[in-house]
Parts: C-alpha cells; structure tokens; sequence
C-alpha cells in the first residue's frame, strides 16, 4: 500500500475492491529504514526494494568491513538470521543455525521495563551446543538499543562451550530517539549514545563488535530511489522537529556499570 491508501473491499469490479489515494504533491517520502533492517516480514517488499535481499546485502557488508577468521556465522533469530546468510555468502565461512527462538515470546526492545525485557530474553532464546563448542562463533544481530541486555546471548554462547563470539549488528549505532511510534524517548537510555563501540563490546563480552556503517545504508537497499528516514542513528529526520517533541530526551540516563543490570540481548 502507497502512503496513505485505503482499500475499500466493497464487491465492486472483477477483483471485488478498489483503493482511494490521497494526493501528497512535492510531499517528502520518507519509510523507516528499520523496517528493511527489523520490523518487516522477510517476504515484503517496501517501494521495490525486496527486505530480504536488503538484510542479505547488510550481511555482506559487515563482511568485507569487519572479516574475521571464524568457524562459522550464526544469526539471532529472526531479522538477524537473513544479514548472517549475507555474511556467510561474502565471507565464505559456513552458516549455521545454532539459536533457538520460542516463537512465543514477543518482541524484547519494546517492553515497558528492563525487568520484563530481560525476563522475556531469557525465555526467548535458546543455543544448539552442540552445534557451537570449541567453535569461533561469528554472531549476526539487526541492532542494540538500549543495550541492558546485551551480554546475555554472548554469555548463553559462551556458556554452550563457543571458543570466541565476535559479534556484527545489521544496523548503524542507534543514537537518538524515535519520535514515529518506537518506544525510545530519550537518548540517556541508548548505550551507543553513553559509550564508545570499545566499551560496548567490553559489556557484551564479545571478542569483538562492527556495526553497519550509516554510509552503507543507501546501498543496502541498492541504492534504490526511494527516500527514508535514518533519524535514529543520524539524529535528521523527515519532519521538523519541535522543542516540545525534544523537551526531556535527554533524561533517563542508565548506568552500564553494573554488569547484574546489562545482562542479555538489546
């Protein structure tokens, strides 16, 4: 559907409904792109650009930006698992699945509070042991937000017996808010805002951590024509932004220090 459309299925005509377009003019087009790195079925097609081959081709790019001598590429479950195959395809190291996810679970970044996200991560996920002792783990995931529960899925591979968990993120550092429905008001409570990529991968545990250059993000849609809006990892978003909307994203701060607090994925 275009911005905007209604599809009135009214039994009228051969295919039984029609739609109503508005008429935006010169109005500026601007889709999420967090929806070709996370939120989007991998079957969709936004604007022509498939979120499949999107994803694959982040993959890809994280390979020739951050190689690493690895035993094997695995991808946390489930918009994580399409940029691992694009790494694995560049890199020439082997796929494997070695996460498990409980389809039960909803998404963790958006829980109300840290209790319940970290609660929900760790019925979430689960390894394949077998499938990752003594090996150098090369570990796909779409982004780290808050990051409060980071090291939890290097700590459950680690605990499953993996040798080294070098870990890539499908998406650019995600440093300011979401203004358009995501629930991150502020930036206090984004980790890539607090601390430096060096420090984040010392919390995760990670032998090493490369996200998504920002740069990159045109061609991981092939430079499609299409516009986006990137306003939660370059702060310029599609629509002015007001004092009002800004007033208190500063606040809410956390404290990284204390490991008990920072334990899991996000």
């Amino acid at each position: 559907m275009a911005p905007g459309e209604i599809i009135v299925i009214d039994g009228e005509g051969e295919e039984g409904y029609h739609s109503i377009r508005p008429d935006f003019g010169d109005k500026k087009h601007a889709v999420c792109i967090f929806e070709h790195i996370y939120f989007a079925r991998s079957d969709s097609m936004i604007d022509g650009v498939s979120v499949y081959e999107a994803r694959k081709q982040a993959g890809r790019i994280l390979a020739r930006t951050y190689p690493v001598e690895a035993d094997m590429v695995i991808g946390v479950p489930e918009s994580g698992i399409d940029a691992a195959i694009g790494y694995a395809e560049e890199s020439g190291i082997p796929y494997e699945k070695a996460i498990v996810k409980n389809s039960y679970i909803g998404r963790t970044f958006i829980k109300p509070s840290q209790k319940e996200r970290m609660k929900s991560v760790r019925i979430k996920l689960n390894p394949i042991a077998d499938r990752v002792r003594g090996k150098r783990v090369v570990m796909i995931d779409d982004s780290i937000v808050r990051g409060t529960t980071i090291d939890r899925i290097v700590t459950m591979l680690r605990d499953a017996g993996a040798k080294e968990v070098h870990m890539r993120i499908s998406s650019p550092p995600f440093m300011w808010p979401c203004y358009y429905g995501t629930d991150i008001p502020s930036r206090g409570e984004l980790i890539a805002v607090n601390h430096s990529i060096e420090e984040i991968t010392r919390l995760s545990g990670a032998d090493s951590l490369g996200y998504l250059p920002v740069e990159s993000l045109h061609e991981m849609i092939g430079y499609a024509p299409m516009g986006f809006c990137q306003g939660c990892f370059t702060g310029e978003y599609p629509a002015e932004t007001t004092k009002i909307t800004l007033e208190g994203k500063e606040r809410g701060g956390m404290d990284y220090s204390d490991k008990e607090s920072c334990q899991g994925k996000e």
